[in-house]
């Protein structure tokens, strides 16, 4: 048995296997997602795990040289967007429209969907290079 880091063998599969630019994207239970894409699916119920401890989580094992989030998220969700900024220290974040992150879902290795019911709770990951 895996002894630290994350122990959900899908999401510690797909960290290993990203390459430099590759993404992976954190999303609510709202977002959908393309059917050709991988669908990590962690949402128990409403809240069960959060959008941020996910992050955070995936943030430990994740070299991330890009975030991507939506604009929305400031006028629907702003107490969502400050906590995802206070995770992402040092990442360079880019803000775009809704349409823009639904389409870059369709570029991902992978989504990740929690149960977090806040609107526009969503970030895309660029993966980076650790040398």
């Amino acid at each position: 048995m895996k002894k630290i880091g994350i122990l959900n063998s899908e999401i510690s599969r797909v960290i290993s296997e990203l390459g430099h630019m590759d993404m992976i994207v954190i999303a609510d239970a709202g977002l959908p997602i393309p059917l050709h894409v991988k669908r990590i699916d962690l949402a128990l119920k409403e809240g069960i795990p959060s959008f941020i401890e996910t992050v955070e989580t995936v943030l430990q094992e994740m070299c991330v040289e890009n975030a991507y989030l939506a604009q929305e998220m400031e006028s629907a969700s702003p107490t969502k967007k400050g906590e995802l900024i206070a995770v992402l220290p040092g990442v360079p974040i880019k803000v775009i429209t809704h349409e823009e992150l639904k389409a870059l879902t369709h570029q991902a290795k992978a989504v990740i969907r929690t149960g977090e019911f806040t609107s526009f709770a969503n970030v895309v990951l660029e993966a980076g290079v650790i040398f």
